[in-house]
Parts: structure tokens; C-alpha cells; sequence
């Protein structure tokens, strides 16, 4: 499957996993990769030793990293140390990405930014991004409001016009080869997949947390702020997290400020991480978990999505 995805970053599929935090280590980054892709670790939250670790996993694969703009603000050194190891790609996401843009130009490594509105699109072009990902509301983790089928040929348009050499991936709801296609058509050069990944044997999820996961309906998701306050991130508007639906969100879906005041659910709920114990920590996972049967590698994935892909399409397809 050729398109100007493919050709530009020499892979055989146009896929990327997405960088999600404490979820995509390097064995998942690496494992995408080996298949064709384009693997992400989720640099995340800024954990130094994590990161570092994770690119000691990923070996000797061509890998990208990928952070939380407004966090990165926080340890802008973290870039620099990143950027020693020669990524693929540096992705950002959530916030301006105007004050990293040199530092990524410099070191000519490829700026990938994810966008949830026309008006962070423009920003992005600004920054000089090489890929822009229009993410939909569907997608599992953070994002805003806009639908992933409008919002990806609104994209499509503005680069059309605007900036025709930039690159464009889809995400939110993208879990098997009937949403790659569907991206393609929509004007997409690829896709950016989270949720499929998430349930793939090398993500770093509990098998609790997971099987939970695995085991529900994308009715079974929903939008909030209510894991960021047990937390105790303070994520920027308009950003919510998109989780299954468990005990915790339905005790505390009526009443946010009546959970920020619980001093003692911040470490009951970092234990649940770690335990996965799903009916307090919920997967954080979005409305594609209802397209997901199973917790294969994340090389089937690929290959799978792929094949799915082309014969919907048909052979030969380019773009």
C-alpha cells in the first residue's frame, strides 16, 4: 500500500502506533516498526529514566518518540535528550508546539503534530510540521470534540489549499483495515492507531486493565477529567481523557469537585494502576474497543490492518 506516507518515511504500511503514555514502551514501538510501520514511544508525562529505558528496549529500531506538549514545557531538556537518539520522528501534541519547532528542525528530525481543531492545524503549519494528525473525539486518552469523519477532509482541505507538501495522518476510531481505508478516502496519507495498539501483547497494560478493555462496547466509553483529578494532573481545557466506563466513573461522573476534595483516592488509585485493579482505574481506551476481539502482537495488527486495508481498496492503491 503506497502513499506519499510510505515513500516519505520508507515504510511498507501507513501506519503509526501512537506514542501513548506508560502504555507504548520500545518493545511496541519496535514491534510496529518491524512490521512495516512506524512505531512511537509515549514519552508521556516526562519520566527521564522511563523514556530512557524505553528506547533501551526498542534495541536498534527505527523508532519515534512522542510527548504531551504542555508537560514538555515543564522539562524542556527532555527534548534534547530524546533528540540524542536520532527518532524517526518527534510528535507533539496538546499545546503550542512553536517553542520546540528549532530545536526538532535543527537536529532534522521530522515534526509530527497532532491537532484537534482547524485552528491547531494552522498553528502546527506555523511550527513547520511535516505531518499533521487530525485526531477525533473517538480516539481513547486526550483529545477535544471534533468527529474524526469531519474533521479529517476539513484538514484534507486546508493543507489542499494552504500547504499541499504537508502530510496528514487520521486517528480516533481507527482499529482495523475498514478505518485505514476510510482514512485514505477521506484524504488522509495514513493513520495514527492508539486503542488497537493499547490491546496488543506488547503494551505496557496490565492483563486486568486490558481484558477490560477488550472486553467492552465503544457505548461503554466516555469523556472526562475524573482520572486526571485522581491523578492529580492539572490538563489544560479543552483537553479531556477518554476512558471504559468502570465503578470509579460512575461514582464520580456527578461530582468532579466532590472527588478533587478525596486526599486518599490519589494513592488508592496509582495502587489500582499498578495492581490492575480495572474497577478503579479504568482502560483508557477509546470508542474502538468495540471493534476489538483479541490482544494479539502488535506486528499481526499491522499486517492485518494492512491486508484488510488493500483488498477493500483494491491492489495498487497509491496516493
Amino acid at each position: 500500500m503506497e502513499t506519499r506516507l510510505t515513500r516519505d518515511f520508507g515504510l511498507d504500511h501507513p501506519i503509526l502506533s501512537a506514542p501513548m503514555a506508560l502504555a507504548a514502551g520500545g518493545a511496541l514501538a519496535a514491534a510496529v516498526t518491524a512490521a512495516g510501520g512506524l512505531g512511537l514511544i509515549g514519552g508521556g508525562y516526562g519520566d527521564a529514566d522511563w523514556i530512557e529505558t524505553a528506547f533501551r528496549d526498542a534495541g536498534n529500531a527505527r523508532v519515534g518518540c512522542g510527548f504531551i506538549t504542555w508537560k514538555l514545557a515543564e522539562k524542556p531538556e527532555l527534548l534534547t535528550r530524546v533528540l540524542t537518539h536520532d527518532p524517526a520522528a518527534l510528535f507533539l501534541s496538546f499545546g503550542d508546539p512553536a517553542p520546540f519547532a528549532a530545536e526538532i528542525a535543527e537536529a532534522g528530525v521530522p515534526l509530527i503534530c497532532q491537532v484537534q481543531t482547524l485552528g491547531q492545524a494552522r498553528q502546527a503549519l506555523a511550527a513547520g510540521a511535516r505531518v499533521i494528525v487530525a485526531q477525533g473525539s473517538e480516539a481513547g486518552g486526550h483529545g477535544a470534540s471534533r468527529a474524526t469523519m469531519t474533521l479529517v477532509p476539513e484538514v484534507a482541505d486546508l493543507l489542499a489549499r494552504e500547504a499541499p507538501e504537508v502530510l496528514l495522518l487520521a486517528a480516533g476510531g481507527i482499529a482495523d483495515g475498514r478505518g485505514l481505508a476510510a482514512a485514505l478516502m477521506l484524504g488522509a496519507d495514513g493513520v495514527l492507531v492508539g486503542t488497537r495498539f493499547w490491546a496488543s501483547r506488547e503494551a505496557l497494560v496490565p492483563d486486568p486493565i486490558r481484558a477490560a478493555g477488550v472486553a467492552a462496547t465503544g457505548d461503554q466509553t466516555i469523556r472526562s477529567s475524573l482520572p486526571d483529578i485522581a491523578r492529580q494532573l492539572d490538563w489544560p481545557t479543552p483537553f479531556n481523557i477518554r476512558t471504559v466506563e468502570n465503578d470509579f466513573t460512575r461514582r464520580w461522573q456527578d461530582d468532579p469537585e466532590g472527588l478533587r476534595a478525596r486526599e486518599d483516592i490519589p494513592p488508592a488509585y496509582a495502587q489500582a494502576l499498578q495492581e490492575g485493579d480495572a474497577t478503579l482505574a479504568p482502560p483508557i481506551a477509546g470508542e474502538a474497543v468495540g471493534l476489538i476481539h483479541d490482544a494479539p502482537g502488535a506486528a499481526e495488527i499491522v499486517t492485518r490492518m494492512a491486508a484488510e486495508a488493500e483488498a477493500l481498496l483494491g491492489g495498487g492503491w497509491r496516493r
